[in-house]
């Protein structure tokens, strides 16, 4: 995921989120780097272990797999960091190559 960004800071020549949104007024950077945003986005469902990346679930089990670990409150924060997580990966991805 770390190598996908060097074409960007190459081409904007700084590691500043700000002059990286705005180095796109012209033109979003999903157009120039199209391959890199959709293997971006591939690393970012990785990442996030949505589908099809999911295999850490083990869904087959009898039960609900790993969700029975935990009580409410620590499935609670569970799920929160997971979706925190996803919410995360959105925002990067909008301010890469979405132009913030």
């Amino acid at each position: 995921m770390g190598l996908l960004l060097i074409p960007i800071i190459l081409f904007t020549q700084t590691l500043n989120i700000t002059e990286i949104v705005l180095a796109q007024e012209d033109i979003f950077f999903v157009i120039p780097f199209f391959p890199f945003f959709i293997l971006f986005l591939i690393t970012g469902l990785a990442e996030t272990n949505r589908v099809p990346f999911d295999l850490p679930e083990a869904e087959s089990e009898l039960v609900s797999g790993y969700n029975v670990e935990y009580s409410s409150i620590g499935f609670t924060f569970f799920f929160l960091a997971e979706y925190s997580n996803i919410i995360l990966m959105s925002f990067i991805i909008l301010i890469l190559f979405l132009g913030g």
